[in-house]
This record gives structure tokens, sequence and C-alpha cells, in this order.
């Protein structure tokens, strides 16, 4: 017979892995469904510079590393699989995974969300040395320095004007012949100073790989096939991020980019009701803020409500 589990946390980015620290700190033995990007996206991230207590940075990779031993320390234990089907309206909850069929009584959804990359090769190779979908995260090392964003809506026009603190000049790149975003964005990104958008532009390559830092972009204009380079120090993608939540269609509310819906910060809903012992945290319900400090707080904020609803039914 399949054991029941107390509490298993999909996900193992900051949010996750202090969901399994806080679990685990109270006896509750979780267990850490990493999934397929483990770690989430601070594993691809290089200097993270704004994680308090690290004065001088640290690596993301490292810094997920020590959440890591730090939970498995408490007991917290970890899988390498995949979640295929989740059954949460069954008592206890039901998963389908890659490494079979696991049953617990609370579910802790880290999932996050995965950015949307263009998919070049030279592209995923800079990532983290040049390459980024994270203005906040990242902005700050492109001080002086000339940039461009890659998107049409109002997510790359936030990105653009946040990086115009930092960038001595912005490119805003589109490949359709208008861009999608809300009259007021546009208005702003047009009328600032550091800002030139063009449209009817993809991009084909990302120069540098050689080097290991971005020198530049090889642009093609859709509109007459022309190329060109395009001499900047660094690419932001504008162009959103996917929830990973197609496991969870039809269990819990998901918004209509898949986002989960929340009340009270951590609680799903099926219908506009509470899913009993189903919690969400972290990027995969924050479209907002989408930082690992505020990840890891909702992670906390998650494995606290676990722990209340697991006593109040005498486990």
């Amino acid at each position: 017979m399949t054991e029941t589990r107390d509490t298993v946390i999909l996900g193992s980015g900051c949010a996750g892995l202090t969901a399994a620290l806080y679990t685990a700190r109270a006896g509750l033995k979780p267990l850490v469904l990493e999934g397929h990007e483990p770690g989430g996206q601070l594993s691809i991230t290089s200097l993270v510079e704004n994680f308090p207590g690290w004065p001088e940075g640290i690596q993301g990779p490292e810094l997920i590393e020590n959440m890591k031993k730090q939970a498995a320390r408490f007991g917290a234990t970890y899988e390498q699989a995949d979640v295929t089907r989740v059954e949460a309206d069954a008592h206890p909850i039901r998963l389908h995974t890659s490494i079979g069929e696991i049953h617990t009584r609370t579910l802790i959804v880290a999932s996050g969300a995965s950015a949307r990359w263009l998919g070049l090769p030279s592209e995923q190779k800079l990532i983290g040395h040049g390459v980024s979908s994270c203005a906040t995260c990242d902005g700050f090392f492109f001080r002086d320095k000339e940039i461009a964003v890659v998107g049409g809506g109002d997510s790359a026009m936030e990105e653009a004007i946040f990086l115009s603190r930092f960038a001595s000049k912005i490119t805003l790149l589109h490949r359709r012949d208008a861009f999608r975003a809300s009259k007021i964005m546009l208005e702003r990104a047009t009328a600032h100073p550091k800002i030139e958008l063009r449209t009817n532009t993809v991009v084909e390559e990302v120069l540098g790989v050689e080097e290991n830092e971005v020198k530049g972009l090889r642009l093609r204009d859709v509109s007459n096939g022309e190329r060109s380079v395009l001499n900047v120090n660094g690419m932001f993608l504008g162009i959103g991020h996917e929830p990973n939540t197609k496991m969870l269609a039809g269990q819990i509310d998901l918004d209509g980019e898949g986002y989960i819906k929340t009340t009270n910060q951590v609680f799903t809903t099926r219908n506009g009701a509470i899913v009993p012992g189903v919690f969400a945290c972290g990027d995969v319900q924050d479209r907002r803020y989408r930082q690992a400090i505020t990840a890891a707080g909702s992670g906390c904020m998650a494995a606290l409500e676990a722990e209340k609803y697991l006593e109040e039914r005498g486990h």
C-alpha cells in the first residue's frame, strides 16, 4: 500500500525549499519533487546581490544548494520526478508522477513559472552572461551600457522603463509591425529619451558566445529581409513567463494565463471555494514580484498553513 505522507512539495526553487525547511523543522518529513527545472530560475542566475544576508552577493546555484542542504538537515528528502496529474479532491491527495503514485495529506505547489525564451542556441549559452529574463534581478549590472529588450507587450515596456535607470540606451525590439502593449505603457516608452523602439525585427543570433559575454545581436528585418548587427552589451527577454501548472488543470482555479488563483495569499480554490490541504507559493501564483525573497516568504507562509491544517486534523 502506498505510504501517505504528511506533505509533498512540488518544486525546488526558493519557494519550495523554504517550505521544505519550515515543514521539515515541524517534523513533517517533507518530500520535495524537484521537477524538470531543479532549483528554479535561480539555478540559471549568476550573481544574486539582493538576497538578504549576503553582503558580497552569492551565485544563484550556490544559494539554492545551501537552501537544499539546510532543509535536508532537518529531514527533507528529494526526488527527481515530474508530476503528470494531481487529484486534489481525493483524500489523501494523489499525485501521478514519473516515479509512481504518491499520496499526501497536504500539497504545497511551488512549481514556479518558466521564462519564455527565443530558443536560439547562442541565447541559451549566454543566459547569466548578458542574457536575462529579469530586469529587477540583473539591471544593476548594466549601468551605463547599451542593451536590448525583446518583446511587444506591457512586460517588455516595463522592463525597458525599469532598465533606463541603469543603461545608457535601450533598444526595444518587436517582431510585429505594431506593439500590443497598453496605450499608456507604449506612450511612456515612446517618450523616454533612452528608449528606441524598432518593429518588424527579430533576433537571429546573440553574438559573443566565444567570449562568454554578449557582444551584440544579429537582427533581421522581417519586412524586407535585411540583416544588421546591433552593438549591445546585454539582451533582456520581455516576452512573459509560463506558469508550470498543466498538471493542475481542472483541479484548482487557474487564471487565463495559467497562474494559480489564491485567497489569503497561499490558499488555493476550486470554483471559488478553498481546496482543503492544497497550498501555493512563489512564482506559480505571483505574476507581479517574481523575486527570490518574495518566493521564500510565500514558501514560509504555505508551510505554516500546511502545518496548521494537519494539526487541526490531528496529524
